[in-house]
């Protein structure tokens, strides 16, 4: 596939399976040798992996939309920055559902095998919604 293919594969995957979380069609865009990469670990988690996943993240914001703000791709790779906007209705790393709205940023990093993303790491910055939830609190702060 050409670098253009490739951003398109990841657009397409943003818009039309992770922006609607159905997921019924997902071996079109996800390898079964799918891997997520994490802190430099490997994570083998196949098709089903990738499933179950972003159904999670649902369960937690159910509304999740992520905007492509930008893309750039070298080879097999493709990096899109993305801002992600949702409300916080189930629980997340241990926080009871808050019900506020949060946005943050981040950079999703994917590589394209035969027509697939097969492999998928990046960085999110999660201090913006543990913010925004009241999770955390700036030093100094009032309140």
């Amino acid at each position: 596939m050409s670098i253009e293919e490739n951003k398109n594969l990841v657009r397409r995957y943003i818009e039309e399976v992770i922006n609607t979380g159905d997921v019924a069609d997902i071996e079109e865009f996800i390898s079964p040798d799918y891997t997520e990469v994490h802190s430099g670990k490997r994570y083998p988690v196949g098709i089903q992996g990738a499933r179950d996943h972003l159904l999670g993240v649902r369960q937690t914001y159910p509304g999740l939309e992520l905007t492509v703000e930008m893309q750039i791709a070298e080879g097999q790779w493709v990096a899109t920055c993305i801002t992600a906007r949702g409300t916080h209705e189930g629980h997340w790393m241990g926080i009871k559902p808050t019900g506020r709205a949060v946005t943050f940023t981040g950079v999703n990093v994917n590589r394209i095998e035969n027509g697939r993303i097969v492999e998928h790491g990046g960085a999110a910055n999660l201090f913006e919604p543990l913010l925004e939830i009241g999770a955390i609190r700036v030093v100094g702060e009032e309140g």
